[in-house]
C-alpha cells in the first residue's frame, strides 16, 4: 500500500534554516511589494485615487473585509498574490493539506507584513502616522494595530506549524484524500 501524497506528505526534510528562510523570503517579498504599493497609491491609500471600481458599503464587506471598500485594484492583486504563492505546489505538482497550510500561513503573513511596510516606507505616512486617525480604511484597531493583524498573526502561525509539523495529517483530520496527484 503506497502513502497518499496528499494526506501523508511528511515534513522530516524541513530544517529549520529552511523554515527561518522561507519566512525571510515572504518578508522580502512583502518589503518589495508594499513599495511596489507605494509607487503605485502614493499617500492616497488603499485605492483611492486610482481609476477602478469601488464597492463602498455592504455587509460581506463589513464581515469579510473589515468594513473596507472592495476595488477593482485589489480584487486583481488579492487574486495574483493568492496564485502566486499557490504556484510552487502547482508546478512541483505537490498538492497536499500541508502544502496548502504552508501557502494560506504565507500568504496572511505576507499581507500583515506588506500592509505594515506601506505605512513604514511611505514617505506620505511613516511609522508616526500609523494610527487610527490617520488610516481611516483601518476601521477597527486594537493595541496600536489593525485587528486583522491580531487575527491573521496566530492562524497563520498555526497554519505554518501545521504545515511544518510531523504528525501524521490523516489521523490530526481523520479525512481521505479530495486530490491525488501523481509524479512519473
Amino acid at each position: 500500500m503506497t502513502a497518499d501524497p496528499i494526506i501523508n506528505d511528511k515534513t522530516d526534510g524541513i530544517s529549520a534554516w529552511q523554515k527561518a528562510a522561507t519566512l525571510f523570503w515572504v518578508a522580502m517579498l512583502a518589503t518589495i511589494f508594499a513599495n511596489v504599493e507605494i509607487q503605485i497609491e502614493g499617500g492616497a491609500g488603499w485605492a483611492t485615487s486610482l481609476p477602478t471600481w469601488r464597492i463602498e458599503q455592504h455587509l460581506l464587506l463589513d464581515i469579510f473585509w473589515g468594513g473596507r471598500a472592495m476595488t477593482g485594484y485589489h480584487a486583481w492583486v488579492f487574486t495574483f498574490v493568492f496564485l502566486f504563492f499557490h504556484f510552487p505546489m502547482v508546478a512541483n505538482g505537490r498538492l497536499s493539506l500541508r502544502a496548502e497550510s504552508l501557502a494560506l500561513g504565507c500568504i496572511m503573513l505576507f499581507w500583515i507584513i506588506e500592509d505594515f511596510l506601506w505605512f513604514v516606507l511611505n514617505p506620505a505616512y511613516g511609522l508616526a502616522r500609523f494610527n487610527p486617525e490617520d488610516v481611516a480604511w483601518h476601521k477597527r484597531w486594537l493595541w496600536m494595530a489593525p485587528v486583522e493583524y491580531w487575527l491573521f498573526l496566530p492562524i497563520a502561525a498555526a497554519l505554518l506549524w501545521f504545515a511544518w509539523s510531523k504528525a501524521p495529517v490523516g489521523k490530526l483530520l481523520g479525512t481521505k484524500p479530495i486530490l491525488r496527484t501523481t509524479r512519473s
